[in-house]
């Protein structure tokens, strides 16, 4: 009986999939490579409570919240299926996106995806905004501690953003809607 080869991409995907990573790690296969990070530090973590805050506070469009979600992405170029796990996501609370979703979910209704830069940045500040855009994920927020900055990617098109406004922590950065608000970066310092 004939069997169907598996392309290289489905070969990758398969051993991403049954991946046994440690616990408190998490695995991402990002434009073809297995990409394993541990924990965040305090820091880390800061970052993504004081976004969190003022999202939650100050937004025009009530959002959910969703820490390290698995995302299904498109993929493109040399990219096999994309699986990533940004630090933050958020979806307009009327869609309920995260209710009855799988650990990997399509990345549909998705609003703004957030990443804070740790112990690999060029994953946050180049693999994962052209995953991201090919989502397309309308918005990307990326805290960048080694920069001192903030930048948030906008108009996705293809696998870049079309647009991009970066500030330097201490100033504020516009998100336009859903959000409609000034994120302060004052306390990023």
């Amino acid at each position: 009986m004939p069997h169907e080869s598996l392309s290289q991409a489905d070969v990758l995907l398969e051993g991403f999939l049954a991946l046994d990573t440690p616990e408190g790690f998490r695995a991402e296969l990002i434009e073809g490579e297995i990409v394993v990070t541990p924990p965040p530090d305090g820091d880390h973590e800061d970052y993504i409570g004081l976004i969190l805050e003022q999202v939650m506070a100050h937004s025009r469009t009530r959002m959910q919240f969703a820490g390290n979600k698995g995302l299904k992405l498109s993929s493109g170029g040399r990219c096999p299926k994309n699986h990533a796990i940004p630090d933050g996501t958020f979806a307009p609370k009327a869609l309920r996106l995260y209710r009855g979703a799988a650990s990997w979910m399509p990345c549909e209704g998705v609003a703004l995806v957030v990443e804070v830069t740790s112990s690999k940045p060029a994953a946050d500040r180049e693999a994962k905004r052209h995953c991201y855009a090919r989502g397309p994920i309308p918005l990307y927020l990326l805290v960048d501690r080694e920069d001192s900055s903030v930048t948030l990617f906008s108009d996705p098109e293809g696998d870049d953003y079309r647009q991009h406004c970066t500030v330097p922590f201490g100033k504020a950065v516009r998100l336009p809607e859903p959000f409609s608000f000034d994120l302060e970066t004052a306390e990023f310092i």
